[in-house]
C-alpha cells in the first residue's frame, strides 16, 4: 500500500495497492513499521523536480511517492550479505512495505538501484539501529521526526560560519516554527554572540517566543520595523516570494546573504525578479557534509553532528508533541494538515501505515 501524490498538484492524492512481485536478486524487502511526515516533505513535493525527490522511489509522469524518514524491518532477502529481520533508519516512501535494491556495508546497506545513481550517499544509506549507539529506542519517534531536519540545519550553520556568516550580525530564520527552523536555531543559540532573528504568522508567533532559541520574534508583517542598518542575513525556509521581497527591500545593501532551504510557503514562491542585496541562492546540504568529511574527517564529522543532535532530542519533550496516525486514512488526514498549513507547530507527525510493530 502505497500513498501517492498527484505531481502537477500536490492536494491530490490516492492510495495505491500494487501486486507484491518476487524478490530479484540482490534485493530486499522491508515492512516499513513507522515514518514522520512534516512540511519538510511538502517542500521534496515543491522541489520534486527540480532536485529530483520524485526519483527516489518512482512511479510515472504524473503520480510520485515522497520520501520520508522511517524505520523498518527486513522480512524477505535475496542478498546473501543481508538477513531477515535486522532494522533499519532511512528514507523510504509512504508506504507499509517496499523492496530495495540492496548493496551491503558494514551494518549498513544502501539502495543501488539505477534511478538512485544521481543522489548524494546522505540519501540513499539505510542504517541498522541495532549497530547504531547514537540510536535511542525511547526516542525513535523523535529521532525520525528531527534527524534529517536538523542534518541540514547543522550543516547550514557550519556552512554559514565557516563563512563568518559573511559578515552579517543577525540571522533572520523565516517559518521559524518549522523543526527545520527549530534545529538552525538550536545551532545558532550555541554560539553566543550571533543574533538569531524568527519569523513567523501571528498564530505561531506564542509559540516561537516560548521555544527561547530566538533572540528576538517577529510576524511576517513586522519585518520593516527591524533595524535596517544592521547587517544581516537571511536562511529562508518558507520560500514565500512575498516575504523574500520584503526582507531584500528593507535592507538592501545590508542583507549579506539570502540562503534559501525550504519552502513551508509554497503556494506564495513567486516574487520580484530583481531584488536589492544578494541573489538568493539554495543552500546544498551534501556539499557542506563533503567538505566537511574531508576537512575533519567522516568519524569527526559523525561525532560533532551527534552531539549537538543529542542535545536538541534531550530538550524535544519542551516542545514537541508526537501525534501518531494509522492507515491510509491517517497519513491522508496529516498530509492536509501539512499541505494546507493548519498543523500545529508543536505537533509531530508519525505514521504507520502497515501492521508492523
Amino acid at each position: 500500500m502505497y500513498f501517492e501524490v498527484n505531481r502537477q498538484n500536490f492536494r491530490e492524492t490516492r492510495v495505491a495497492e500494487p501486486e507484491p512481485q518476487p524478490l530479484e536478486p540482490g534485493q530486499v524487502r522491508l515492512a516499513i513499521e513507522r515514518f514522520a511526515v512534516t512540511t519538510n516533505n511538502i517542500t521534496y513535493a515543491v522541489a520534486g523536480d527540480m532536485l529530483d525527490y520524485w526519483g527516489f522511489f518512482p512511479v510515472d509522469d504524473q503520480w510520485g511517492r515522497l520520501p520520508v524518514m522511517g524505520l523498518a524491518e527486513i522480512t524477505e532477502s535475496a542478498n546473501p550479505n543481508i538477513n531477515v529481520g535486522g532494522r533499519y533508519f532511512g528514507f523510504y516512501p509512504m508506504a507499509d512495505q517496499v523492496v530495495i535494491d540492496a548493496q551491503s556495508a558494514s551494518g549498513a546497506f544502501r539502495d543501488a538501484g539505477p534511478h538512485r545513481s544521481n543522489h548524494a550517499v546522505v540519501y540513499t544509506g539505510f542504517r541498522n539501529v541495532a549497530d547504531d549507539p547514537d540510536f535511542r529506542p525511547e526516542l525513535a519517534n523523535e529521532y525520525l521526526l528531527l534527524w534529517g531536519m536538523f542534518m541540514t540545519s547543522f550543516l547550514a550553520d557550519d556552512y554559514l560560519a565557516d563563512n563568518n556568516f559573511h559578515g552579517a550580525k543577525q540571522t533572520l530564520v523565516t517559518s521559524a516554527s518549522s523543526k527545520t527552523s527549530i534545529s538552525l536555531a538550536a545551532c545558532l543559540a550555541k554560539r553566543g554572540s550571533h543574533r538569531a532573528v524568527g519569523l513567523t504568522s501571528e498564530r505561531n508567533r506564542a509559540f516561537v517566543e516560548g521555544l527561547g532559541l530566538y533572540d528576538q520574534v517577529i510576524t511576517y508583517d513586522e519585518i520593516d520595523q527591524l533595524d535596517s542598518s544592521v547587517a544581516s542575513g537571511m536562511v529562508d525556509m518558507a520560500g514565500s516570494g512575498t516575504v523574500r521581497t520584503n526582507v531584500h527591500n528593507h535592507f538592501a545593501d545590508n542583507l549579506q546573504y539570502s540562503l534559501t532551504v525550504g519552502a513551508t510557503h509554497w503556494e506564495d514562491m513567486a516574487g520580484e525578479a530583481a531584488l536589492p542585496g544578494p541573489t538568493p541562492e539554495m543552500f546544498f546540504a551534501p556539499g557542506q557534509s563533503a567538505k566537511r568529511a574531508k576537512d575533519w574527517g567522516a568519524n569527526e564529522l559523525a561525532r560533532r553532528v551527534d552531539g549537538a543532535f543529542a542535545s536538541l532530542l534531550d530538550s524535544s519533550s519542551d516542545w514537541l508533541t508526537v501525534d501518531h496516525r494509522t492507515g491510509a486514512d491517517g497519513i491522508q488526514q496529516v498530509y492536509n494538515q501539512l499541505v494546507n498549513g493548519t498543523a500545529n507547530p508543536s505537533s509531530g507527525f508519525i505514521v504507520s501505515m502497515g501492521d508492523a510493530e
